[in-house]
């Protein structure tokens, strides 16, 4: 069958990837997609939210197949833009449609979804411009460290903790008055603390039955020690070493089965991956956050170890029959590290040359923020690369890592040098 992904970072490279090595892919084509993608598939050169555009290249292509790799066009409604209509309706998505979607849309929807279905998470409150008064007495009721959310979509960056009270205030009043996100952050979302270790669990599910995939942990700060700013992610590792039997049977007892059936409950309807941000707090699992979506970096250190054969499993998604299937997973552990642009996650220059690539034979690189420029792969982004390694434990994947990373030059390249320190 013909397929279509859609997006253009390291999650859509690794997706690609792993779909063109299946017997069941026909023609496999990327919108917009990068220079990894373009190697093994056709680039369209096609926003992920330009949907008249995307049904066109559908239609013309005989594609059969769509995995929506980002955020927005789900929110947006892609997947109900296809049900509606006439010529694409029988075109099977990977993705949530638009009321499921809210999940990630909005953080104080999840947050009510959570409380709704009894599962574990932070007490919350949730503030407009019109009580930001309230809001201020909110924080004033609990202990620092304090957590602000906006509401809506900011690109991975609206999420801050602050320790103290004051910078706290005026944080809230930077987001909701002086609308430091834009709408993202008409509504913000205030949330406790909560002291622990996390980690992201991965659900596939039909709308009827779910399947879990690894576990991961991934490194949002740009600064060693889990310092600095919040990022995309700069480095994930997989499977979690303290995740152990037990504590992935509460998981699934506390967190995922509510989850898939509060979305029947709630009459969401789910086709697609269920990301479920969680963090350890004792011996008691608790979720951050949901998002509708495969995340990334994550994604480079899932699926290469996923035995089974992709599109076969998006096939079963798509029909309903996910229950039918065994998923195999390899044994190994897998880590990637993001080479990101000097000066992300803020201002950072583009277009430098990438050096080295040829070179890397013990990793996988996966293409993110990187181009086709005359005959030469530049940098075209933030996070500009993912470089993935297999090893026994993830301290040997590790090391394979940073040894492929030692072959890979750019101009300004940065990286964090202590993924896993904490494990």
């Amino acid at each position: 069958m013909n397929i279509l992904v859609l997006g253009s970072g390291g999650r859509e490279h690794t997706f690609a990837w792993k779909i063109a090595q299946s017997s069941r892919c026909g023609q496999l084509f990327v919108a917009p997609g990068n220079s990894g993608t373009d190697t093994i598939a056709t680039n369209l050169n096609i926003s992920v939210t330009d949907f008249e555009a995307i049904k066109e290249a559908v239609i013309l292509n005989k594609i059969q197949l769509v995995i929506v790799g980002p955020e927005d066009p789900l929110v947006q409604g892609i997947h109900d833009f296809f049900l509606q209509d006439q010529a694409l309706k029988n075109v099977a998505v990977i993705g949530p449609q638009q009321a499921a979607a809210e999940l990630e849309g909005s953080k104080e929807f999840a947050k009510k979804f959570m409380m709704r279905h009894n599962i574990p998470t932070a007490a919350y409150a949730s503030f407009t411009k019109a009580n930001v008064e309230e809001g201020y007495a909110f924080l004033e009721s609990l202990n620092a460290p304090y957590v602000l959310k906006a509401d809506g979509l900011a690109a991975g960056k609206g999420v801050v903790i602050l320790n103290n009270l004051d910078d706290a205030k005026a944080e809230l009043k930077s987001m909701l008055v002086d609308s430091k996100f834009g709408d993202a952050s008409a509504k913000v979302v205030i949330e406790e603390f909560l002291d622990g270790i996390e980690l992201s669990c991965f659900v596939l599910t039909d709308g009827k039955d779910y399947k879990i995939l690894p576990t991961a942990k991934d490194y949002k700060r740009i600064g060693e020690g889990d310092t600095g700013l919040n990022t995309g992610g700069m480095g994930a590792i997989s499977p979690v070493p303290f995740a152990t039997d037990k504590f992935l049977q509460r998981i699934e007892n506390e967190v995922v089965k509510p989850t898939v059936e509060g979305l029947k409950k709630d009459n969401l309807p789910y086709v697609g991956f269920i990301f479920i941000g969680l963090i350890k707090v004792g011996d008691d699992p608790k979720v951050i956050e949901y998002n509708v979506r495969m995340g990334d970096p994550e994604t480079e250190v899932v699926l290469p170890r996923l035995k089974t054969d992709l599109v076969t499993v998006f096939e079963a998604m798509a029909n309903q029959t996910l229950a039918d299937i065994d998923i195999e997973i390899d044994a190994r552990a897998a880590s990637t590290i993001m080479l990101v642009s000097g000066g992300y996650p803020e201002a950072y220059e583009k277009g430098k040359e990438i050096k080295g690539i040829d070179t890397v034979t013990d990793s996988i690189m996966f293409h993110a923020g990187c181009k086709n420029q005359d005959g030469k792969i530049v940098t075209s982004g933030g996070r500009v690369m993912a470089i993935t390694s297999y090893g026994e434990t993830y301290k040997e994947a590790i090391k394979k890592s940073y040894q492929s990373i030692e072959n890979l030059s750019f101009d300004k390249m940065n990286y964090r040098k202590d993924i896993g320190f904490d494990l």
